[in-house]
């Protein structure tokens, strides 16, 4: 999250520094937001293949013999927390939206009008993406404890 912070803050830094503000230059040149989505996906996928290869690691770590079952079970831990936390918000919808009460910070809701191609593929390159980091976290913990038990046996 720290990451995914810092890398907002730098990439809000870079648009608002631009002659016109973000708002003029998306509007004066659309081939430049389309670039600016695709380079926003591929640090947002490379943020998630981090954060979901040091999970996978740590519960193949901790796991010792089933890495790529702890991966998953990494995947799967992180999707149902989504999942519950997503029912929660509409649920509660509005009541505890605090950004909309405060009045100065723009909020809107999700239209189903609004789901495009790319977003469909975007949400699929996120599934896989976090999905093999976590995998391969996993196998790579497992591997450290392999590593451990071939210098153990051969003293």
């Amino acid at each position: 999250m720290l990451l995914l912070a810092l890398v907002t803050a730098i990439g809000a830094g870079i648009a608002g520094s631009t002659d016109g503000g973000a708002t003029d230059g998306a509007a004066q040149n659309p081939t430049t937001t389309g670039i600016v989505g695709i380079v926003g996906i591929i640090v947002l996928l490379a943020i998630l293949l981090l954060a979901y290869y040091c999970g996978g690691y740590v519960a193949g770590r901790m796991a010792r013999f089933s890495g790529p079952k702890q991966g998953i079970a990494v995947w799967l831990w992180a999707l149902i927390i989504t999942v519950i936390l997503a029912i929660i918000g509409v649920i509660a919808g509005s009541q505890l939206d605090v950004l909309s009460q405060i009045g100065t910070i723009p909020t809107g809701t999700f239209d189903t009008g609004q789901v495009t191609l790319t977003g469909v593929f975007s949400l699929a390159a996120v599934i896989i993406v976090t999905l093999g980091g976590a995998i391969l976290g996993g196998l790579a913990g497992m591997r450290f404890h392999r590593k451990v038990d071939r210098v153990g046996l051969g003293r």
